[in-house]
């Protein structure tokens, strides 16, 4: 038998803020290396991340033998997470196309993975991404690679509701190992299982606010300024409701004789799980973002608590980036049940 790890390395691709490590670090496993370009999500990383090391710079200028130092000895098993930004392939960006260069940042990413083959990978995007039906294109290239290198893979798309996250939030996942046959987690909360996750679970009990007001406690529950006219359209807003309730006075002209989008100026539903968040989830205008009973948007906190983030989770730049931020991340359970799968595949292989 192998000698057992302590743990699990995890170098964090496209990080961001941390969703996806965090995740995995309350699964026990040792984040040791994050990657990003954009700075907010970086100092967001570095301040909750202390011991790891982190590379700030666009993942096309980095040479993969700039990981050398941090690989060392290899000592543990490697888990490279590669999370790429998912507008490309999402169903809310109306300007796809092939030529957006983000759709190679998981050729980028597969450059790493080749030349350092860890033990485990790990991939969560929208479905979208399984979907684009490009021939060679950067999924069908990266399975292949994969393929040749040896490893099994899973791939599914998965509802984030279904390990407990608060949201109806589809996601396509991939899960690959380099020594031996690995499997998915089972969903753990929907039909026969423990009851879905909720807003009120999540988000009740927090200080009120109006919008505007930002909290005495926690600076990160902090509600935006509402206009007049959309102060009155959320009063207007009965409890999980949205824009059908208005009247016809409060109506936008480009809502008259448009029956979509029905998410937008929607108010949350306390006992239902919310809306996926987005880049924009705490501005009431963007999505079914309204507070579910005080007039207002939800405030950072809640969109954070909305994606399972720990309570005590600091986040670095404007408001505006760390919405950004909360909202391009992966939900800290959603990958917390991934890392466990992985750490226990691991402690089973690797048995003194």
């Amino acid at each position: 038998m192998r000698k057992k790890p302590q743990t699990i390395d995890v170098f964090d691709f496209f990080s961001g803020c941390g969703g996806t490590s965090c995740g995995f670090a309350n699964a026990g496993m040792n984040i040791k290396l994050g990657l990003d370009f954009d700075h907010d999500a970086a100092e967001t990383f570095r301040i909750n991340f202390p011991a790891a090391s982190f590379i700030e710079g666009d993942i096309r200028a980095v040479d993969v033998s700039a990981l050398k130092p941090y690989v060392g000895k290899r000592e543990r098993p490697l888990l490279f997470s590669g999370c790429a930004p998912c507008q490309p392939f999402s169903n809310q960006n109306r300007q796809r196309h092939s030529a957006d260069r983000r759709r190679n940042l998981l050729s980028e990413f597969e450059r790493f993975v080749m030349a350092w083959l860890p033990e485990y990978v790990f991939v969560e995007n929208v479905p979208g991404m399984q979907k684009v039906a490009l021939r060679n294109g950067p999924l069908t290239g990266f399975l292949k690679s994969l393929n040749v290198a040896g490893y099994d893979i899973k791939t599914a798309v998965m509802a984030a509701s279904a390990f407990g996250v608060p949201q109806t939030r589809e996601r396509f996942v991939l899960l690959a190992s380099r020594v031996g046959e690995i499997t998915l987690p089972n969903p753990t909360h929907g039909d026969g299982l423990q009851r879905l996750s909720t807003v009120r679970d999540w988000i009740h009990g927090l200080q009120s606010l109006q919008a505007g007001e930002r909290s005495t406690v926690d600076p990160e529950h902090q509600a935006q300024k509402l206009n007049p006219t959309n102060l009155k359209r959320i009063q207007a807003t009965p409890h999980g409701a949205g824009r059908e309730s208005w009247p016809r006075r409060l109506w936008l002209n480009c809502h008259v004789d448009h029956k979509g989008h029905s998410d937008v100026y929607g108010r949350l539903h306390w006992d239902r799980p919310a809306s996926g968040l987005t880049t924009r989830c705490i501005s009431y205008s963007n999505g079914r973002f309204g507070h579910p009973e005080q007039h207002r948007a939800i405030t950072l906190r809640e969109a954070a608590n909305l994606q399972t983030f720990p309570t005590n989770y600091k986040f670095a730049g404007s408001l505006t980036s760390k919405a950004k931020q909360v909202g391009n991340a992966v939900p800290p359970l959603m990958a917390e049940k991934f890392g466990r799968t992985v750490v226990a595949h691991a402690s089973h292989l690797f048995r003194r």
